[in-house]
């Protein structure tokens, strides 16, 4: 069943695009995370909280939207977000306690801190307590809230390590009880950190991102183990166009005309993409040989990039010259003397 279903949810500020129309469903027992700008995660929570019209799409939740049954609606969702805030005057036990009465919760009080691991810090007032221990206030009102659909805005940022473990056994609590989770972040990582169902969502539209979970290579240890025998047939190479880089423990696939540049530094080659940097698994040699049919350029010994993506390039003096990117920050490349030439007849120029 689902949960969270957004059909054909798209919207325009004046002349420029904020997201054109996409889809996107979450069903019981679910965790998914949309990657995206702070002007997109902010239309996407006021679209939810019904203090911003949809002039296109739908957004249901438990099949009602706000223009069937509003109350309805805002029953099933729960939002943290960055801006909520607290009766810092209140312990932490006040607090619960108030919310279980508001929301008639069954959950009783020393559940509830248990949960968000605050037994220690339950007669403390909220204004005393740290900045992720307010984080796990906000974890446990949502708790007596109780929805079908519980939305997380940016939940482990500038969290310390201990709230974001019981921000992720929350979450896994959460898909155990059949609820439905959507995390909005700017941070690929703490996506990944919760779910391996994760969307990137801009001007160009929704894309799920391909996530594999990092497994240790056994293949040695077999072989090792004499489990391997020499008659194996070999394993013909098979052309593999994603490029595959690494987020924690686990491996994310792009498609190669998503990739804006790609740095080497210290030995490390790091990709970037629509201003995120991502660690590579391979060198920038090997990245060059994969890359190069899909109109990548090797430009300076630090640097291959996207040449898609260049849209000035600049002369400073005679032998020094910057590639000048169409992203968003508009980034520079550094463009070496011997490479200006091998461009220039490419691209036919004399």
């Amino acid at each position: 069943m689902a949960i969270l279903k957004i059909t054909n949810l798209e919207e325009h500020d004046e002349h420029t695009v904020v997201f054109p129309p996409f889809s996107l469903e979450i069903s019981a027992g679910e965790a998914a995370a949309v990657h995206t700008n702070t002007n997109v995660r902010n239309v996407l929570l006021s679209m939810f909280m019904g203090t911003m019209p949809i002039s296109n799409g739908e957004i249901r939740v438990n099949e009602i939207s706000a223009a069937i049954d509003k109350r309805k609606f805002l029953t099933g969702i729960g939002i943290f977000s960055l801006n909520d805030g607290l009766y810092e005057r209140l312990t932490a036990k006040e607090n619960f306690s108030f919310y279980k009465t508001l929301y008639g919760s069954e959950i009783s009080i020393e559940e509830g801190l248990r949960a968000v691991q605050l037994d220690a810090e339950r007669n403390q007032q909220v204004r005393k307590l740290s900045y992720s221990q307010k984080r796990r206030v906000h974890f446990g009102r949502m708790l007596f809230q109780n929805p079908a659909l519980f939305i997380f805005e940016e939940p482990d940022q500038n969290i310390d390590l201990e709230t974001k473990r019981v921000f992720i056994k929350l979450i896994r609590k959460l898909n155990q009880n059949g609820k439905g989770v959507l995390i909005l972040t700017g941070n690929l990582e703490s996506a990944l950190a919760v779910t391996n169902k994760v969307y990137r969502l801009g001007e160009t539209g929704l894309q799920e991102l391909d996530v594999l979970q990092d497994e240790p290579d056994t293949a040695a240890q077999e072989q090792h183990a004499g489990l391997l025998s020499e008659e194996t047939p070999a394993v013909q190479p098979v052309r593999f166009e994603k490029v595959p880089t690494k987020v924690n423990d686990k491996i994310v696939l792009f498609d190669p005309p998503e990739i804006d540049y790609i740095e080497s530094s210290d030995g490390q080659s790091n990709i970037f993409i629509k201003g995120e940097v991502y660690p590579s698994v391979f060198t920038l040699a090997e990245l060059e040989r994969k890359l190069h049919p899909y109109g990548f350029f090797r430009c300076h010994r630090s640097y291959i990039v996207n040449l898609q993506k260049v849209r000035e390039v600049v002369t400073w003096t005679r032998n020094s010259f910057t590639l000048v990117l169409n992203d968003a920050s508009k980034s520079s490349i550094p463009l070496s003397k011997g490479k200006m030439a091998e461009l220039k007849e490419m691209l036919g120029l004399k």
